[in-house]
C-alpha cells in the first residue's frame, strides 16, 4: 500500500506554488477550510433534520413539550434545545442588524444621481442674485 508521507506531501506543496504562486496559496487555504467548514455545518444541519423530522412523525398526537417535559430530558437534549434558542435568537438579531443596514444604505444617495443641469441652474441663480 502507497501511503502519502511528507515527502510526497511537500512535492504537492511544490507543484500547487508553482502553479497558483506563493502569494494566492493563504488565499487558497483559507477557501479550502471555509469550504470544509460549510460542509461540516451542512451535514450537522441535515442530521438535526433528520431527528427533528422523526421526532415529529413520533410525537403526532402529543401535545407540544412544555417546561414540565423539559425536565425529564436528558443533559444533551437540554443542551441541543438551548442552542437551538440561542441560534433563532441570533438569526433574529441578525435579520435585525440587517434591516438596520438596508435601511441605511438606501438613505443614502446613489451613485451617478448628480444632476449637472440641476447645479448649473443653481449656479446661475447665484450669479443673477450677485
Amino acid at each position: 500500500m502507497m501511503g502519502i508521507g511528507f515527502p510526497e506531501l511537500m512535492i504537492i506543496l511544490v507543484i500547487i506554488m508553482i502553479i497558483f504562486g506563493a502569494g494566492k496559496l493563504p488565499e487558497i487555504g483559507s477557501a479550502f477550510g471555509r469550504s470544509i467548514k460549510n460542509f461540516k455545518s451542512s451535514m450537522k444541519e441535515a442530521e438535526e433534520a433528520e431527528q427533528t423530522a422523526q421526532v415529529e412523525e413520533g410525537a403526532e398526537g402529543q401535545a407540544p413539550a412544555d417546561e414540565l417535559q423539559q425536565e425529564n430530558l436528558s443533559d444533551e437534549e437540554k443542551e441541543r434545545l438551548a442552542r437551538e434558542k440561542a441560534q433563532a435568537e441570533g438569526e433574529a438579531k441578525d435579520k435585525a442588524m440587517k434591516d438596520q443596514a438596508e435601511a441605511f444604505t438606501a438613505s443614502l444617495p446613489r451613485k451617478g444621481s448628480y444632476d449637472f443641469a440641476k447645479e448649473q441652474a443653481e449656479q446661475a441663480e447665484k450669479n443673477a442674485k450677485a
